[in-house]
């Protein structure tokens, strides 16, 4: 299997972000275990700073659960619109190296520096002048992983955290891979990786002695692409134009609820914010329809269906199928979704003629 010619990838991954931004703007957080989230039993932290990850909390994790891990752990309220702020500069730095850029959230981006000139065509002296105009300008660190591909270049920005960066040139890719373990593959969960496992799967090196036939009986259409990754294989582009491919609005509720009539009600309470959302992203085609709960075992389910708009019967069909799936459990939240239709190419090229004029 051949890769296409080499491309010049960083992957720009900001360290502990919202944490960092509280630790830069409030000097007390600075040597203390620090979490972003809501402080309420039921909350769920955004993010953590390194001293809090010591002891095992971490991103997505209850707050009552990160307490019990580290009892001294401070929890402050997010401020989204600082962090915003300080985003939108972080994407003006990028914006001084390439003018490919695929963000991914408000601390992340791709940067495709294939054609730059500056820094003698580097891509790693590159990387290491936009992480020092981060810290300059905003007394925060960045970590970087520059590579031939989004693939890579994603998990590089991970090996050397906090506040480093790591290289993998083409000749190195087939090492980097191979000695890989699957758990840092996107797309393989826990549950994924177990499943793997229990056939003799570990490592990259494992998925490259096998063949995707044996890797469809075990993990179906995922199959090919977990095969072309463990080979150092991707060949998309960096998305420069990202369409939103769906919407959704969420509760974590105070108190769990044991009732499909309560959950209609939540649904009632969400619906009107998921239409006054929707309204400012009319150019989107509604495909389909979904519903999520979370029970409070933490585990959750989604039912979706084909749908044309959003539709409040709908949702609460989709309820009834989904609440099904409880069997006694309290539900902690409630989501409804849309899945927006691809955009059809020939609008797609007006859109990028209309952004060239």
């Amino acid at each position: 299997m051949k890769q296409l010619t080499a491309k010049k990838i960083i992957h720009i991954d900001m360290d502990c972000f919202y944490a960092a931004v509280e630790m830069r703007d409030f000097p007390e957080y600075q040597n203390i275990p620090l979490a972003v989230g809501g402080d309420g039993p039921r909350s769920v932290l955004s993010t953590c700073n390194y001293q809090a990850r010591k002891f095992g909390v971490r991103s997505a994790m209850p707050a009552i659960k990160a307490k019990q891990l580290c009892p001294e752990l401070t929890i402050v309220h997010g401020r989204m619109a600082v962090y915003k702020e300080v985003s939108i500069h972080i994407r003006e730095i990028f914006s001084r190296y390439t003018d490919i850029i695929e963000p991914l959230s408000l601390d992340e981006a791709y940067l495709d520096v294939t054609d730059s000139e500056l820094c003698q065509g580097s891509a790693t002296l590159i990387a290491k002048q936009i992480r020092a105009d981060i810290f300059n300008e905003l007394n925060l660190t960045a970590s970087a992983g520059i590579a031939p591909n989004k693939f890579i270049a994603k998990i590089a920005s991970d090996e050397n955290k906090p506040n480093g960066q790591c290289v993998v040139s083409p000749d190195k890719v087939t090492f980097f891979v191979e000695q890989l373990s699957l758990k840092k593959i996107p797309g393989i969960g826990p549950k994924t990786f177990q499943k793997l496992q229990s056939f003799g799967f570990s490592t990259c090196a494992d998925i490259r002695a096998s063949s995707i036939a044996k890797l469809t009986t075990i993990v179906g259409k995922f199959a090919t692409s977990l095969y072309q990754k463990a080979h150092g294989i991707d060949n998309r582009e960096l998305d420069v134009s990202r369409q939103r491919k769906s919407l959704a609005i969420e509760t974590t509720l105070a108190a769990d609820i044991y009732s499909e009539t309560e959950c209609l009600a939540i649904i009632d309470k969400l619906l009107p914010k998921l239409v006054v959302r929707l309204e400012k992203i009319k150019d989107r085609k509604i495909v389909k329809q979904g519903i999520k709960l979370k029970f409070n075992d933490f585990n959750q389910t989604t039912v979706e269906q084909q749908s044309l708009a959003a539709q409040q019967d709908t949702f609460n069909a989709l309820l009834t199928k989904a609440y099904e799936r409880a069997n006694g459990r309290g539900v902690r939240l409630v989501g409804l979704t849309l899945g927006f239709a691809e955009p059809n190419v020939a609008d797609e090229f007006k859109t990028k003629q209309l952004t060239l004029l």
